[in-house]
């Protein structure tokens, strides 16, 4: 099964979008550096954000986020448009940023689970390998995320059968607020033994609800409203709440830049800045709409990577791993589905996805009330079309992280009085959500126009269809496949 699902991922891959020949270095340009450096492995910083859809940064073109010290990891190095995460939420998503490969294949689609001990993580690779790796900031979510917080019954169990395991996996762990991370990556870079390569995953809780970044916000009044939210009073304040964590975050960043410039590590260290999973917005976390997985992906690794590269190629969470590992050396494991895009990075050749999977479970420790609680969907996303498969169709849609959210009321209350846009009361407040949808992500970005059931595009339905079947078979998903038997 695992010989099969490697060549899945093989037999689904096309050449790149990417304009190589323009947007990288080419290998002989790198052929002196390469001389002097031949036995040097990277450094990696692995920077993540909590929340955080692809639109919302200066270097993607926002016109209201002032966003420097990110923009600037795009300026000399890379940005990925099209960069997804396996889930739209932060443990699944995770997980497959950790593994390689899909939540459903792991076992972790469920919000409150321990990664597996037998599941490998590439900082035990790298960790073998030589490297000095470690966890810093916020939770990493995969010795469960709120383990202090579990019913006693749940603790017990947990130390009973030793879940717990990423103590032994990397060399350091430490978990805090986003103002100690200063002092956590500088005891960290104090640690690291003279002569080795680190690792170090760096997190961030920004910009996760609640948002309280009050300093940084921007008047709601003046920024402008995308076309995927209604432009009412409410949904101005909110967005600026999240713009305002968004520039916080910047400015933190802007200091974790500073500590690796200051030890002279900028030319060894390859430094990636990736969202875990979508943002906290109304068809946003929790969703397996693009704000819901489309993230925003930056490096900056000098002397690799050709200064404001764009990339549209199909990226998965699954493929970090595997890029990670073939930076530092490392050969990646047979069980890996994700794809290294290292090749494209190094201006050679680039196979990319063809497919791009997502699912939904649990969401945090909630009983299954609504679906921001509990909802079980797959989603596979080529380049130009996405087919969403709600398994739990009749249920109606309900946003992530908006319990009595006034926003969120707000809008439910405009809905009641027949005050809102036709089209948002449409996608937000229907009593039922179609098991299928169908976008056209070139012609519909925002996905409001579902082509599911129609002639037109019944073949593009059928395509996408049979790819989500294979790949839910060779996951051994356990959700009813999306094609039935006749």
């Amino acid at each position: 099964m695992r010989i099969s699902r490697r060549r899945f991922m093989k037999l689904t891959s096309e050449v790149s979008a990417c304009a190589l020949a323009s947007a990288f270095i080419s290998p002989k340009s790198l052929t002196a550096n390469e001389k002097t450096a031949k036995d040097k492995r990277p450094n990696i910083l692995f920077i993540l954000s909590d929340d955080h859809s692809a639109p919302y940064l200066g270097c993607y073109n926002h016109p209201d986020l002032k966003t420097p010290n990110l923009d600037s990891i795009a300026a000399d190095g890379a940005r990925f448009n099209r960069a997804y995460t396996t889930a739209p939420q932060c443990v699944p998503s995770r997980a497959s940023l950790m593994t390689g490969r899909s939540a459903v294949d792991i076992r972790m689609t469920r919000f409150t689970a321990p990664l597996p001990a037998d599941i490998i993580s590439f900082p035990e690779i790298l960790k073998k390998a030589g490297y000095y790796t470690g966890l810093v900031g916020r939770t990493y979510h995969l010795d469960s995320p709120y383990y202090k917080s579990e019913p006693e019954v749940s603790r017990r169990v947990f130390e009973k059968h030793n879940l717990r395991t990423f103590a032994r996996r990397v060399d350091y762990i430490k978990d805090g607020a986003d103002k100690d991370n200063v002092a956590s990556i500088t005891e960290f870079l104090d640690n690291v033994p003279e002569g080795r390569p680190f690792f170090l995953q760096l997190g961030f809780s920004d910009p996760h609800r609640p948002w309280e970044a009050k300093d940084y916000e921007p008047n709601p009044n003046s920024i402008t409203i995308p076309e995927t939210m209604p432009d009412v009073p409410s949904v101005r304040t909110d967005l600026a709440a999240y713009y305002g964590e968004i520039q916080r975050l910047d400015g933190n960043i802007g200091q974790i830049l500073e500590i690796i410039d200051k030890r002279g590590l900028k030319d060894s260290t390859m430094v990636v800045f990736m969202g875990d999973n979508g943002a906290a917005l109304i068809r946003g976390k929790g969703t397996l709409y693009e704000y819901g997985l489309n993230v925003p992906l930056l490096i900056r690794w000098p002397g690799h990577i050709k200064p404001s590269t764009v990339c549209d190629v199909l990226i998965s969470g699954e493929d970090i791993a595997p890029t990670f590992l073939e930076a530092a050396g490392v050969s990646a494991l047979k069980e890996m589905t994700g794809i290294s895009f290292m090749n494209a990075i190094r201006g050679k050749p680039f196979e990319g996805h063809k497919y791009v999977f997502a699912e939904r479970g649990s969401h945090a420790s909630l009983l299954p009330t609504d679906t921001a609680a509990f909802d079980l969907g797959r989603c596979v996303i080529s380049k130009r079309y996405k087919l969403i498969y709600n398994a739990l169709w009749q249920l109606p849609y309900e946003p992530v992280d908006m319990w009595k959210n006034p926003m969120w009321e707000d809008l439910k209350r405009r809905h009641d009085e027949k005050t809102i846009d036709p089209k948002f009361s449409k996608v937000l407040f229907a009593e039922q959500r179609p098991m299928f949808e169908v976008y056209d992500l070139e012609k519909d970005p925002y996905e409001f126009n579902n082509l599911a059931g129609t002639s037109e595009f019944a073949e593009v339905e059928n395509k996408l269809k049979e790819a989500l079947q294979e790949w839910m078979i060779l996951n051994q998903d356990y959700l009813p496949l999306p094609i039935k038997s006749r």
